[in-house]
Parts: C-alpha cells; structure tokens; sequence
C-alpha cells in the first residue's frame, strides 16, 4: 500500500471514529426523548409552565395591566419582560416545551403502532410441545377422527370470535388484538388533544361584557369587559356580529320553601349575524347558548342597573342614564358607583347600594328579596375638581377617590340619602342633585371562540373509547390438539393462556371448549 493510500485510510478511520460517538449520542437522546418517562416529565413541565400565565399579566390581554405591573415592580418587572413572563404562551421556552412533548409522544407512540402492525400480519403462535404445563389444561379422550375432531375445534373457536390456524394435529387461536389497538388509540388521542389546544390557546379566546337591557354589543375589543386570549389571537379573529338585549326575564320562587330561588332566567335578542344580514330573533338561556359561526355567547349572569340623571352646580344635566350596580349577595343587594365627570364647576360621583327590595333594620339597609319589589338605591356624594382626562383605564363599579372630597351636611357629618323612583335628592352647598327615574336590568354575557374545541372533542371521545378497549378487552390464546389412537378415538387436549394479567375466565372458557368439544353430534343436535 502507497504512502497516501496509507494516510487517507487512516483519516477515514479518525473520521468513523469521531463519527461513531456522536452517531451513539444522537440515538441515545432519541432514546432518552422518546421514552415515556420523559413523556410525563415534559406534561408535568407544560403544566407548571402555564401557572405564570394566570399569575402574572399578559401583554395580549391586558398591555395596561402589564404596563402598571412594570410601574409598581421597577425591580422585577424588567426580568420578567426578558425571560417572556408577560407572553408566557408564545414564549419560547413554553413553546419549546410543548413541541417537545408533541415529539416526545409521537416518538413514543409511532414504533408501537408499527409493532402492532407488523404483529397483527402475524398468525397465531404455534402450539406449544407440553400444553399441559399451560396455565389452564383440559383433556378428554373423543370417540371421533383426528380430521374430524380439529375440523370441530376449528369451528368452535372461530364462533367464538377467535383468529384460527389449522396445524397438522392442533389448532391455534387467539383473540383481544383490539386491545393493544385500544392502547394505541388512546396515546394517539392525547396527540390529537394536545394538537386541539394549542390551537385553542394560540388562536382562541373568551371575554365578558355587561349589557343593559335594550342596549346593544358588537365584537369587537373595546366592547369587553375583560377578554382572555391565546398567543397569536388578533382583532381579526373577532367574528364582525352584533345584538341588541331586547329585554330580560327573570322570576323568583315567592312561596314558603325556597323563597328567591332561582326560577327563569331567558333574554331576547336581536341578532345581526354579520354586517348588512337581516336580524334574527333569539331567546337565551342558561345552558343554551346562542352560536354565531364558531363563537357562541352564553348567558352567565344578571343584575339590576338603577337609572339616574345628575344635574351639577351650574343647573346641567351631567350625567342620564342606567348605570350596572353588581350583585353581592343572593338578594341582589348591588353596589355600584355613579360618576358625572362632566360636572360643572365641580365633578360629581356617587357610591353605594342598590336594593331592590329594601328594608332598614337593626341590620341596616339590605334587600330581602331578589325581585324588584321596593327597589331603592341608597348613596353617598363626593366632589373635586374637573379631572384631567388621561385615558387610563379604570373600574366602572368602583370610585377612586383619589382627588376627591366627601360631601358633609352643615353638621359635618357625611352625606348619605336614599331615593325611590321619581325622587330627587339636592346636594348641599347647591352643588347639584340626583334623581333616580328607575332602574332596568342587565345581562352579563359571555363570548368565546375556541378554533381547536371540536379537535379537542374528538380526541377526547377517542381516548375514553381506547381507554375501554384496553381496559376491557381480553386478549387470549387457545389450543387444541388431537393425538389420534386406535380404534377411531382420540385423545383431546385443549389449553389456554391469558396475556393480561388479573383476568378471570380462563378456566371456564378452556372447560366450555373441551365440553363443546366432547358432546357429540346426535347430543347436538
């Protein structure tokens, strides 16, 4: 061999060897990745990774929420920006987690499926030499041909829904292939399950908002209250619908069991589909859901919103209008605020109850009844200068005093006054008044669209439909054999073994065989 036959053969050797190293390296990870075990590593790693999503603020949801997190947190707020705390979903670190628990299960699950595959071309296994060392053995000695008597066992077994190979003296059969299938169907569906919500999260989302009775809504963001949503959700994912609540039916059990129990609660609507489409009429109800497209809106809450018109200091009507007052308890005692920013000299603001059906007792004021028997409103006042507009958002059922001085009769005590509908209530200092003109109520609904939910479903019917395969069916294999003798007799010998354990039957079925077998024609018949 030349000099540079020499060399080259020696680098291709280095090169193999280097090679062969990271060759073992790569499979062993695969190895590793593929395995179960780090199947359920990785969930319980996609679990956790998820908690700071319902923790922390999420810029897709809520850019002011995320905004004032950083203001109040100058310390931490800046790492968690820079490690995605604030987009946790689109994160690379959840994505990566996520992709490689996708991988992780298809790795696992594909050589299993090929396995099953190749195993299930495959005929039932050969009869074993010694079938009486078999977990179950029957014998019998049958007044009846060898041919004959396979060609009986061959008929019985297959009756019994088993997979049947004719053998020279003895017939093989097993059954419960679908159980392992089951398996495989099962391991598959979480695939499909994980598949449907991650595009749920991405691209889904769910929101709420608080409609007063003949008012309206429309899709779109800044109708929200508040809205969830996933990673690469946008404004146009919202379907373009819209309704009106044409009105709100609510009624109370008045008798003497179960006083104010809940007993129909339906609003009707108006709805517009899509821009320029003939509106149609519907009723909502708890549990049914009205659908547009693939977004449905529920019914989820209900309450009362008192109406009110604020005159100011200069004789001006500041604010008319219904205003939402929440539910606190299941008398519908609601708090609510009232604020006429556009007062003038002064801005105005009110807070406090809505009862409606007060009473004032050793308890103070509070409703004893849901229904809107003796509806009152009950408030406190405040004033202040005009308030710069700043465009921060804020609650609409609270009142931040900020800025803000309570209004005090001549005695210096704080001013509170309670108003039915159709009176009116002057401020002191000739700061205004306040009317309540009555009340109407309100519905709060709830809007979602969830692109992978029916992809979700189907994964999860299929799962609970493997899961029941693996768990109750029985695979098991059977064999007969018949060792002929003089005279037409033979000697019969039936066995069985089960491949699941804890399974009960065997004895029985491997009885019942041997017995079908024995029984001769005429006794048949």
């Amino acid at each position: 061999m030349s000099v540079d036959n020499k060399v080259e053969a020696a680098n291709t050797g280095h090169r193999e060897l280097r090679e062969r190293p990271l060759r073992d390296t790569l499979r062993w990870s695969w190895r590793q990745l593929t395995s179960m075990r780090t199947a359920l590593l990785l969930l319980f790693a996609a679990t956790l990774a998820a908690i700071p999503g319902s923790i922390v603020p999420q810029r897709s949801i809520s850019p002011v929420g995320v905004s004032d997190y950083l203001a109040q947190h100058p310390r931490i707020g800046p790492i968690y920006d820079a490690i995605g705390m604030f987009d946790v979903y689109s994160s690379v670190w959840f994505s990566a987690i996520y992709l490689l628990l996708l991988i992780s299960l298809i790795g696992c699950i594909i050589p299993r499926v090929l396995v099953y595959a190749k195993a299930m071309r495959q005929p039932p296994t050969l009869t074993p030499r010694n079938l009486a060392r078999m977990p179950e053995h029957r014998s019998a000695t049958v007044a009846l041909g060898q041919a004959a008597l396979l060609d009986r066992a061959e008929a019985e077994l297959r009756r019994r829904r088993f997979r049947v190979v004719r053998r020279a003296d003895s017939v093989s059969a097993e059954r419960g292939y679908l159980r392992e299938a089951g398996n495989l169907v099962f391991h598959l569906s979480l695939i499909v399950v994980l598949a449907g919500v991650a595009i749920g999260s991405l691209a889904g989302y769910k929101g709420s908002a608080v409609v007063v009775v003949g008012q309206g809504f429309s899709n779109n963001l800044t109708q929200y209250d508040d809205i969830t949503a996933g990673g690469r959700f946008t404004s146009t994912n919202l379907r373009p619908f819209s309704l009106i609540v044409n009105s709100f039916d609510a009624e109370f059990e008045t008798g003497p069991v179960q006083t104010g129990a809940a007993r129909v609660f339906s609003a009707d609507l108006s709805v517009v589909d899509e821009p320029g489409a003939t509106p149609r009429e519907v009723t909502l109800e708890v549990n049914q859901p009205l659908t547009v497209g693939g977004t449905t809106v529920h019914l989820i809450g209900h309450g009362y919103a008192p109406k009110v018109t604020v005159r100011d200091g200069d004789g001006n009507v500041a604010f008319s209008g219904p205003v939402p007052f929440l539910p606190q308890d299941g008398n519908f005692s609601s708090a609510g605020a009232i604020k006429a920013v556009d007062a003038r000299p002064e801005r105005l603001a009110f807070q406090g109850f809505f009862l409606p059906t007060a009473v004032v007792d050793d308890q103070g004021p509070r409703s004893i009844f849901p229904g809107p028997i003796n509806p009152e409103v009950f408030l406190n006042a405040w004033y202040g200068p005009p308030k710069v507009e700043t465009g921060q958002p804020e609650n609409v059922y609270s009142l931040d005093v900020t800025g803000l001085t309570q209004a005090q009769t001549k005695d210096g005590e704080a001013v509170r006054f309670r108003l039915k509908p159709g009176e009116v209530f002057d401020l002191p200092e000739g700061r205004g008044s306040v009317t309540m003109d009555g009340w109407d109520r309100w519905v709060k609904l709830q809007v979602a669209h969830q692109p992978g939910l029916v992809l979700t479903l189907i994964g999860v019917g299929f799962a609970v439909t493997g899961l029941c395969f693996s768990l109750f069916i029985r695979p098991r294999r059977l064999w007969v054999r018949a060792s002929s003798e003089e005279a037409g007799e033979c000697v019969l010998e039936v066995a069985g073994l089960d491949r699941a354990d804890s399974r009960t039957g065997l004895d029985d079925e491997v009885q019942q065989v041997r017995d079908a077998l024995v029984v001769s024609e005429s006794e048949r018949a």
